[in-house]
């Protein structure tokens, strides 16, 4: 399946260039077909957004990984509900995104101890199912957060309700940047630190997750109570058709 051309795709400047990795303890992933497919949001429309730079470092990491990325800009992301049908480009765009996708990455900023409004309607926007097709369920997650002050874990916490609600899988790792400000350079590039350390963690553990489900995702996905009600419906659809005949 190839990736969707859309136009709100950010292009990730100097995706070789990785200043702050020691790559002499990198350790290749052993990939057995396409590279992992994965999708990365953020949560700020801010011209130096810190959770926008988080993901950027973090799809570089991705690539080295041997992954494929996509990062969704949500600049004209109207919000939920706002436009009748979801009838909006950015939401069809977004939604083909993640049915692309075989893992993501959510990193908002924490505002109010939460995580912001632009992070939680890009997860408002994706239905659990679309006639039969599922944009996240059985997908891995990694989350990750920005703070201007003190380290926290109110954002990334939130992000693992969400993903649990989405009926995805939320790896173990996570990553909370306190100070963000203070870990990224004029260029916009991540300092070396324990805080950029632990993407480079969470990232190698989402490309493993991500190829560990792969070939499982049909089997851990499938439940009892969605063949019921699919079978149900054949039921309906069956007596109506009979009663059609009959009439």
């Amino acid at each position: 399946m190839q990736a969707p051309a859309i136009a709100r795709l950010r292009e990730l400047r100097d995706p070789d260039v990785l200043p702050a990795l020691c790559r002499e303890h990198v350790q290749p992933s052993a990939i057995d077909g396409h590279p992992p497919r994965i999708l990365l949001l953020y949560g700020s429309l801010r011209e130096r957004s810190y959770s926008r730079l988080a993901v950027e470092e973090a799809a570089r990491l991705l690539q080295l990984f041997g992954a494929e990325t996509r990062i969704f800009d949500p600049r004209d992301l109207p919000l939920p509900d706002q436009v009748a049908g979801d009838d909006h480009p950015a939401v069809r765009e977004l939604r083909e995104l993640s049915m692309w996708s075989e893992g993501q990455v959510w990193c908002s900023p924490e505002r109010h101890g939460q995580i912001t409004g632009v992070m939680k309607a890009q997860i408002d926007h994706l239905p659990l199912s679309m006639g039969g097709v599922r944009p996240t369920q059985g997908r891995a997650l990694a989350v990750m957060q920005v703070s201007g002050g003190s380290q926290s874990f109110n954002a990334v916490n939130s992000l693992r309700l969400l993903g649990r609600w989405m009926r995805m899988f939320t790896i173990p790792n996570q990553s909370s940047v306190a100070k963000a400000w203070q870990e990224f350079d004029e260029g916009g590039r991540m300092k070396p630190s324990s805080y950029y350390d632990r993407i480079v963690d969470v990232m190698e553990e989402l490309v493993r997750f991500t190829l560990l489900l792969r070939p499982h995702t049909q089997v851990l996905t499938d439940r009892y109570s969605e063949r019921r009600e699919a079978a149900a419906k054949l039921q309906a659809t069956a007596a109506l058709a009979e009663v059609g005949t009959k009439g």
